[in-house]
């Protein structure tokens, strides 16, 4: 008579425990899209608040006052590491930031440091320069109860080493003495931008929590498989980071243009589970048309 089998094994548990922490692995490392939508803002100086821009309450929305430089307030020369605000206070003021943060729970604000006119100097010594960031940025911080940086430098004339040093131990003390939650960098593809944040990036990527990479600075030929290329290209650079697509609203722009594809591309993206994100250079630009690109991306980003 053939044996049977019987209805409880010693191993069913053991094969249950197994099959259950493989499910919980699977999900852990699965892609994921993201609901987060950010914007620079106050660049230009035309007037632009944060009350004109459409926010959905359905996504994170982070506004990206641009820009904090560490220069002179005439913009004259360096100060090594002494920041000043060079974005449009006036109508971006700390009773502003205050304002749209309580009638909004899901909108941060945060800095953006340097921009397209302000280079990395080498500083006398990367202590002196981060003693005198992180100072300086606490004080603006505190003032317009921000939550976050961003870096946004673009020309440089300290080395990839120094950079990523003092960028990187300003990010982490920082966040260390609990000023900002979190910090991104807006990289794009140019050969020594990024040697620079390449090198940030090996070093300190841990304590980066967004990459802002701008895809606008591509040609302004780019079609929708070339913007999946280099998506993919940037993911693979900046590995484990949380690369999130943009489109540029201004004239001198490039990249994929809302009109010409950029949202049938996210879509793409989201099908695979690689949309992190949607930013947008910038509210400034966008004002003219409405925003209607803005209200595009956050529907995209909250949809199913």
């Amino acid at each position: 008579m053939a044996s049977t089998m019987p209805l409880f094994s010693p191993l069913q548990p053991v094969l249950l425990l197994l099959l259950l922490l493989t499910s919980v692995t699977a999900a852990t490392l699965a892609p994921k899209n993201s609901e987060i939508f950010r914007e620079y803002i106050g660049a230009e100086f035309n007037g632009v608040k944060f009350s004109d821009v459409p926010i959905s309450p359905s996504v994170d929305f982070h506004f990206i006052l641009s820009f904090a430089i560490d220069y002179t307030s005439d913009g004259s020369s360096s100060t090594n590491g002494h920041f000043n605000v060079f974005w449009d206070s006036n109508n971006l003021s700390p009773n502003e930031v205050n304002a749209i943060k309580y009638s909004r729970s899901r909108v941060k604000v945060a800095v953006s440091l340097g921009g397209g006119s302000g280079g990395h100097r080498p500083p006398p010594s990367v202590d002196s320069w981060v003693d005198n960031a992180v100072k300086s940025l606490t004080a603006i911080i505190r003032r317009y109860n921000l939550d976050g940086i961003d870096i946004d430098y673009e020309h440089f004339k300290a080395d990839s080493d120094t950079f990523a040093e003092c960028i990187g131990n300003l990010i982490v003390t920082l966040k260390n003495n609990r000023v900002i939650s979190f910090a991104s960098i807006a990289p794009f593809a140019d050969e020594d931008v990024e040697k620079h944040y390449l090198a940030l990036w090996k070093k300190y990527g841990k304590h980066i929590d967004y990459v802002n990479f701008q895809f606008y600075a591509y040609d302004s030929s780019t079609t929708v498989p070339q913007f999946l290329s280099y998506f993919e290209t940037q993911r693979g650079k900046y590995e484990g980071g949380r690369v999130l697509a943009s489109f540029g609203t201004d004239s001198g722009s490039g990249g994929l243009k809302p009109e010409n594809g950029f949202f049938g591309a996210c879509k793409s993206l989201k099908r695979e589970g690689k949309l992190q994100g949607i930013f947008v250079w910038s509210a400034d630009d966008s004002m003219k048309n409405g925003f209607k690109y803005e209200k595009a991306s956050q529907y995209l980003l909250a949809s199913y």
